[in-house]
């Protein structure tokens, strides 16, 4: 007797988790993408400031 769990996944399913992967992945990587953005934005602008002052 084999339980579900137990039999060796199909070809089928691999692929639909490696694309769900791949999605998730890609979602991270544009998440990631948009927090330095953000991030370069407001060094730039403490480093405006900075330049600013010393005027």
């Amino acid at each position: 007797m084999f339980l579900p769990f137990c039999a060796p996944p199909s070809a089928e399913s691999r692929r639909q988790y490696q694309r769900h992967k791949l999605e998730m992945m890609k979602y991270w990587r544009d998440s990631l993408e948009a927090h330095l953005a953000a991030l370069n934005a407001a060094i730039s602008t403490v480093e405006q400031q900075i330049g600013q002052e010393g005027e």
